[in-house]
């Protein structure tokens, strides 16, 4: 049974930033290739939740690559799965906050 999927204000935002850097930067053509990873991504951690990698066993973090320079961390609560950042690759490891 598939879980159900919610979005933290945090990943809307930073998904939000990241559309916007590609449409600036890179055009339509590589914003829509990003968006479409990522709902391909949605559509299969909803099926398959264990699919990241486990980033931080005590809270429950998951993360998955969508491209080479972003992840994206979420959680799984009886609630549902919970998209909690994307996180630009390039930046310092230690900005990952979970």
């Amino acid at each position: 049974m598939a879980l159900n999927l919610y979005w933290s204000k945090k990943a809307d935002r930073k998904f939000d930033v990241i559309i916007n850097y590609l449409l600036e930067e890179w055009g339509k053509q590589a914003t829509k290739t990003f968006v479409q990873k990522v709902y391909e991504f949605l559509d299969l951690v909803v099926e398959f939740p264990e699919i990241g990698t486990m980033e931080n066993a005590e809270k429950q973090i998951r993360g998955f690559t969508i491209v080479k320079q972003v992840n994206v961390f979420y959680t799984v609560t009886e609630k549902g799965i919970i998209l909690l950042d994307f996180f630009d690759n390039r930046q310092h490891p230690k900005r990952k906050r979970f």
